[in-house]
């Protein structure tokens, strides 16, 4: 009892702190908006009220299961999300071809077109899914690693709105939500009851996972963190290169942690299905 009592004492704590810090977010961007003018970061709030909108229809009209509703709605964001990024990327090999894509200064100083309110955007969403997972307990731990993440993210992605530095960086690091999107569907997958490991829907989940998460998430993440070390001595000094590697480094961290979460969920999902089998 009194360690179910004291881990519980851990998780609202854990819940305080990141709430007051969402709350602290929110009024920075209130006030960039409205006294310094940023009409360009209404966006973020945009992304904010769209996936809010969105996560009202879901649990209007198709469930009221705060988990599932959460996931749907990720499942929504990571969609528009790589949509967005592939959009971007296919315009910018249109209009300019991919010649000096990955050079520092256009990385870094430059923005692609639909970049900056692409980003907002998403920004709007990871805020929103602070608050919904923070409204509805959807955490566990005294520090939950995807409450960190949002903050992480919300964090990095303000900062470089508000200095409007680095966010053709931060649009590459968001390829990871092609993976995102499996991620996802897997969840809502196993909630609607289809668990069954042989049959072939799940077998190409499976494979449009894993390669996803190698491609789209961990090599990827892997690339910007090692572009940004081979580049360091070209950014100027400031915030920008140290709030990059710190921001690179907590996402390879998590993606660590998810891709060993992700093994053990491929073992135990195919391990469930064959003691099936042989009970039938």
């Amino acid at each position: 009892m009194a360690r179910t009592r004291g881990r519980e004492g851990g998780e609202n704590r854990a819940g305080a702190f990141f709430l007051a810090t969402l709350i602290l977010w929110l009024v920075s961007v209130l006030f960039e908006i409205a006294f310094n003018g940023r009409t360009e970061l209404l966006s973020v709030l945009a992304g904010c009220c769209f996936y809010q909108a969105a996560n009202w229809v879901v649990r209007s009209r198709v469930s009221r299961d705060p988990l599932f509703v959460n996931t749907a709605v990720s499942l929504l964001h990571a969609t528009v999300t790589s949509s967005s990024v592939v959009f971007i990327l296919l315009n910018l090999w249109l209009k300019d071809g991919y010649k000096d894509i990955f050079e520092h200064s256009r990385l870094v100083g430059a923005t692609w077109p639909w970049a900056y309110r692409a980003l907002c955007f998403s920004c709007g969403y990871f805020a929103y899914d602070q608050w919904d997972m923070l409204q509805y307990r959807l955490y566990s731990g005294w520090i939950p690693s995807i409450l960190v993440h949002h903050l992480i993210l919300l964090i990095c992605f303000t900062l470089a709105l508000y200095r409007n530095v680095t966010i053709n960086y931060l649009i590459l690091t968001l390829i990871c939500e092609i993976h995102s999107i499996f991620l996802h569907m897997r969840k809502v997958r196993r909630m609607a009851g289809i668990r069954d490991a042989k049959s072939v829907v799940v077998k190409i989940e499976w494979v449009l996972n894993w390669v996803s998460f190698f491609v789209a998430r961990l090599a990827a993440h892997v690339f910007i963190t090692a572009k940004l070390i081979i580049d360091a001595s070209k950014f100027d000094k400031g915030i920008e290169l140290p709030l990059a590697l710190f921001g690179m480094a907590g996402m390879n961290m998590l993606n660590i942690g998810l891709g060993i979460d992700l093994f053990g969920a491929f073992k135990r999902e195919m391990w469930t299905s064959k003691s099936n089998h042989r009970r039938d």
